[in-house]
């Protein structure tokens, strides 16, 4: 099969078009053929060898955990899932090697969740990382409730996008931060506020917006915008990141509820986000699409960490 491989840590250069064996689908596994592949910033990490101390690697490794396709042939004990169905998926497994940017892949069948009727394959594979990082951190540690108030930081990117949505549908105000031209992106999934964080002071449009302070700050940027968010909080306000855990944690020593989430795979969790899909509640925002040999284009424009919505490979 077909696939985008390292065979070592490093740059875009170290991206492959290879040839490798079709996986073998072993008990309480389907084989998807995939069609598409979200990009997420976690690859490019993945490539650099960010995560090799926090999960386990082998190589030669193909990135990629968003996978949209067909299932092409079930494993031992399945009864889910029959060979035709469309699925999506959060591909993470123990050890980073056997990713989604390839023609086919192997999966936990209890992590593979049906399609979005009404997305395309490329629509499909931008949801699962994102949107269940977004629906694990809000519902999870964020604990939002109806009528709450959540500060997104980099609220137009894939993760901070789905953030948006779920909190509105679940009846929070929500305000965002984001650079200007992605303020009317915001405010159609939305947003009642957006902050041009290059523009003026954070702190001092939060509090403007915000006297008595936000109960939950959902940060999906890090940085001086994380390292200000205690302030922006009420009191017995809450803070996720999902990019700091080192911050979430000298925080929460310093008495605030803070947390770090990494995403877990959840099929019932996807089908939850896949009826809000199909009821138009809540869109995915392609923000290109490049066939699988443009791998390294696709890390070249995401590491630009200004992408609106999501990336995607198809094949």
């Amino acid at each position: 099969m077909k696939a985008i491989a390292i065979e070592q840590f490093g740059g875009q250069e170290v991206l492959k078009l290879v040839d490798l064996p079709v996986p073998d689908c072993g008990p309480g596994e389907v084989l998807v053929r995939v069609k598409a592949a979200g990009v997420n910033p976690v690859d490019w990490k993945i490539r650099e060898g960010w995560l090799k101390e926090m999960l386990p690697h082998a190589f030669p490794l193909i990135p990629g955990w968003d996978v949209a396709g067909t299932v092409e042939a079930v494993g031992a004990g399945v009864q889910a899932w029959q060979v035709g169905d469309d699925v999506y998926a959060y591909a993470r497994k123990p050890t980073v090697q056997h990713g989604a940017y390839a023609e086919f892949i192997t999966l936990d069948a209890a992590h593979v969740a049906r399609k979005p009727a009404n997305l395309t394959f490329e629509e499909a594979a931008s949801v699962p990382l994102a949107a269940l990082t977004a629906w694990q951190s809000l519902f999870g540690p964020g604990q939002l409730k109806e009528t709450e108030r959540v500060l997104v930081h980099a609220a137009a990117g894939g993760v901070g996008s789905f953030a948006v949505q779920l909190a509105r549908n679940a009846g929070a105000e929500v305000f965002g931060t984001a650079s200007a031209g992605n303020h009317a992106f915001l405010k159609e999934l939305g947003a009642s506020l957006v902050i041009d964080y290059r523009a003026g002071d954070l702190a001092d449009a939060v509090r403007q917006a915000a006297p008595d302070g936000v109960d939950l700050v959902y940060d999906c940027v890090g940085g001086p915008a994380l390292e200000q968010s205690p302030a922006f909080l009420r009191e017995g306000g809450r803070l996720v990141t999902i990019v700091d855990p080192e911050m979430a944690q000298r925080f929460s020593e310093q008495g605030v509820n803070a947390s770090f989430v990494f995403v877990e795979p959840n099929a019932d969790q996807l089908d939850l986000l896949r009826l809000q899909l199909e009821a138009g509640r809540l869109k995915t925002h392609l923000a290109a699409v490049f066939p699988l040999e443009e791998a390294a284009q696709a890390h070249a424009l995401i590491e630009q960490q200004h992408t609106r919505g999501k990336i995607v490979l198809t094949i």
